[in-house]
């Protein structure tokens, strides 16, 4: 018995096929660069659609993936979707099971860029977490750099994020929560406000309170990730950051000291060398 996302598969499939959007099964495969014979063995419930077979089947046919992974809305995107809608690619393990990418920050400006292709992003490190909620659904982590989000993130923090679909953002994206949103040219961790109802845009906040926030519309963001989990570099306890504090501080009282004795000692030889020229 196939799962619940090779059926709707299947529905697509058929739903072309009566549309004569596709004259046969075969030509529907060979489109999708995908063997007959394994498209056959999906049709007949023998086995279940891949990842990258439904990728293809949404680029090409315009599938809703909406629609696919929960069953709600159209089976198939409007040209207007479909022209705003961007393939995510994802990396997968040997047993087709899904992996988290990471995107660390030399690779954000080219993950943000319009230029971005599977390649690029198949090239990034991945990683899977033995949580079972990451097992469902496609995962992103990126590095956070910057202090704008102190004292919740911290530079060199990680965060774990799910991939938020992009006709869900109005209904889903909550207020005052933290994500990951991919514009055209940059890759932002803020906490978010949801306009998109009533204005087309999103009120961007950070947590420190030195940086203001900034409104971006919704034409500018490429894609949204919800902030699900954090990775900290480990850290020496509250009383070795205590002695390390005052280890510095005496480092530097010695520096000023010296620094004085050098002054008043600079100081002395110039008024001896005044007192000389009268």
């Amino acid at each position: 018995m196939n799962n619940v996302v090779t059926q709707r598969f299947i529905k697509c499939h058929n739903k072309l096929r009566e549309d004569k959007r596709i004259k046969s099964s075969r030509q529907f495969a060979l489109s999708l660069e995908y063997l007959p014979q394994s498209l056959s063995e999906i049709l007949k419930g023998r086995r279940d659609v891949t990842i990258e077979l439904l990728r293809k089947a949404v680029e090409r046919y315009q599938m809703n993936p909406v629609y696919i992974y929960t069953g709600d809305g159209p089976m198939f995107m409007s040209e207007e979707d479909h022209k705003s809608f961007r393939v995510l690619t994802i990396v997968t393990n040997g047993l087709d099971e899904e992996r988290i990418v990471h995107v660390p920050v030399p690779a954000q400006a080219g993950y943000a860029g319009e230029l971005a292709n599977p390649t690029f992003i198949q090239d990034l490190p991945s990683f899977t977490l033995p949580d079972y909620k990451y097992k469902v659904g496609t995962h992103r982590s990126f590095d956070v750099s910057g202090d704008s989000m102190e004292p919740t993130l911290f530079e060199g923090d990680k965060v774990i994020c799910s991939f938020l679909e992009p006709t869900l953002w109005e209904t889903s994206i909550k207020d005052n929560y933290v994500y990951v949103i991919v514009t055209r040219g940059d890759i932002l961790v803020k906490r978010v406000f949801n306009k998109l109802k009533e204005g087309k845009f999103l009120e961007l906040q950070s947590d420190n309170g030195f940086y203001q926030p900034y409104q971006i519309s919704i034409s500018d963001i490429r894609e949204m990730w919800y902030v699900r989990a954090k990775i900290s570099p480990f850290l020496p306890s509250p009383s070795n950051i205590q002695n390390i504090v005052r280890d510095e501080v005496k480092q530097l009282q010695s520096i000023i000291n010296k620094q004085n004795h050098l002054i008043y000692n600079l100081n002395e030889t110039i008024e001896k060398l005044i007192d000389r020229t009268k």
